[in-house]
Formats: C-alpha cells, sequence, structure tokens
C-alpha cells in the first residue's frame, strides 16, 4: 500500500533498526510491525509510558497518552495493545520506549484477548529465541479481509482524537526463521496465526495456526519478499507450527 494515507517507517536507535512499520493514518493503526526478535532484546526490565510518535503529525495519532480507553472513551473493555510488545525490547530503554509510541498500539478487548490468548502467543514467540538465533516477526491489525466486507465498530469521545476509532477485526502474525550459509540463505521456514479480535474461553492460540500464504491471501500484503523464490513457495505454505518451532 503506498500513498499519502500511508506512513511507511523505521524507527532506529543508533543506526540499529528497532521495528518497522505501515500506519494508516485515516484508521489511527499500524496495518504491520517488522521486527527482528532475539533472546538478547528479552533480557532487561526496561519500562516506559506511552507518548506520541514524532515521525507522525499529532492529528493522526490516538491520544492516549495520559489514560487508556476506559477513561478516554468510556470503554472499560479495552486496552492499549501493543503491537510489537514492550518485553520484545526489554533490553534497550531507547528502543523500549518506541514500543510506547501510541502508533504502535490499538484498542485491544483486554481480558479475554490482550491479557490472555494474545499474550500468550507472544510469550510462545519469545520462547523461540531460546534455541534459534533470530525471529523475524511481523505483527498486524486487519479491519477488513480482502474482498470482505465486515463491519468497522467504532469507539467514540467527545474529549480526545479521534472521536470515532475504528477497532480492528482480527489480529494476526506471521513468523520467518532462516539458515544462512556465506551470508546466503540455504532453508527457511515460517508460520502464521490468524485471530479474530473477539473474546477466546481459553489461551489456545495453536488452534489458530495458519499458512503466511493464507494471511497474505486475507491482508493482501507480500511478507518476506527477500526470501529466494525457490525456497519462499515452499515455506510460505507451512501451517504446522511444531515443524516451525523445531527448525
Amino acid at each position: 500500500m503506498t500513498g499519502t494515507n500511508y506512513y511507511a517507517q523505521t524507527l532506529k536507535i543508533g543506526g540499529v533498526r528497532n521495528y518497522s512499520y505501515l500506519y494508516d493514518k485515516s484508521m489511527y493503526a499500524a496495518l504491520w510491525v517488522a521486527y527482528p526478535l532475539t533472546a538478547a532484546h528479552t533480557s532487561g526490565s526496561a519500562s516506559s509510558s506511552w507518548g506520541f510518535n514524532p515521525l507522525i503529525p499529532e492529528e493522526f495519532q490516538v491520544h492516549v497518552t495520559n489514560g487508556s480507553y476506559p477513561g478516554r472513551y468510556n470503554a472499560a473493555d479495552y486496552a492499549r495493545g501493543h503491537q510489537i510488545p514492550n518485553a520484545d525490547r526489554k533490553n534497550n530503554s531507547d528502543m523500549n520506549a518506541q514500543t510506547y509510541y501510541v502508533t504502535n498500539q490499538t484498542p485491544q478487548l483486554q481480558n479475554h484477548f490482550n491479557g490472555s490468548i494474545w499474550s500468550a502467543l507472544e510469550n510462545s514467540v519469545r520462547s523461540l529465541t531460546n534455541s534459534t538465533d533470530t525471529v523475524y516477526v511481523v505483527t498486524g491489525a486487519c479491519f477488513q479481509t480482502v474482498g470482505g466486507n465486515e463491519t468497522i465498530e467504532y469507539l467514540h469521545s467527545s474529549t480526545v482524537t479521534p472521536e470515532d476509532l475504528p477497532i480492528p477485526n482480527y489480529y494476526w502474525k506471521v513468523l520467518l526463521k532462516v539458515r544462512r550459509s556465506g551470508g546466503n540463505i540455504t532453508n527457511a521456514s515460517a508460520v502464521g496465526v490468524w485471530l479474530e479480535h473477539k473474546e477466546y474461553s481459553d489461551s489456545n492460540w495453536g488452534a489458530h495456526v495458519t499458512s503466511v500464504s493464507d494471511i497474505e491471501s486475507k491482508t493482501g500484503f507480500n511478507f518476506f519478499p527477500w526470501l529466494p523464490d525457490s525456497i519462499r513457495a515452499t515455506v510460505e505454505g507451512n501451517q504446522n507450527w511444531n515443524s516451525f518451532s523445531s527448525f
């Protein structure tokens, strides 16, 4: 997606990439956030408070820096849900602070989504770094699937920007591991997880594992285009979490 409605940017600290994102200013949300994840990223205790992203005009950001959705939108069931989790950048306080930009959050149902099944998925992704050097993560929010006509619900407020805030209908992750030899990618494995944004009775995200190709068809995005064609066609069809995690 390109055009004046979007910001495609990469945040860096000291010249080192933190994460990249595609931000839709009309939906007040990052449609995807992409970043590398290693064990080193998750070691530490850095924490921050919410703030505006200095690269995007504040008029295109949700004004929830001084309070979350229950107070700002009278929406008791919703919280500021990170896309790149703050726990994925605990080793560097400046990188951690960038995860608290309001452009990195969306209104997520808290008790039976953000605090349960989504949190369990985030923990499982972090655990992959115990046996893998780097996991490439892309996390996204989806309002309508390609060709879909899903109804978009809104939160409403007369005191903050925006007055009418769209709520994502889906959240998803696509994950990639690669093997290299002499700088060249020789093999790879990938998998996806697609979740309807609703309250779940359990935290069994494993029931929602799918392929990267499936999520591409739902979102219209083309993930990992830098993979060699001979590898990409095979790995993006995998729907088995165990084969991915053991790769």
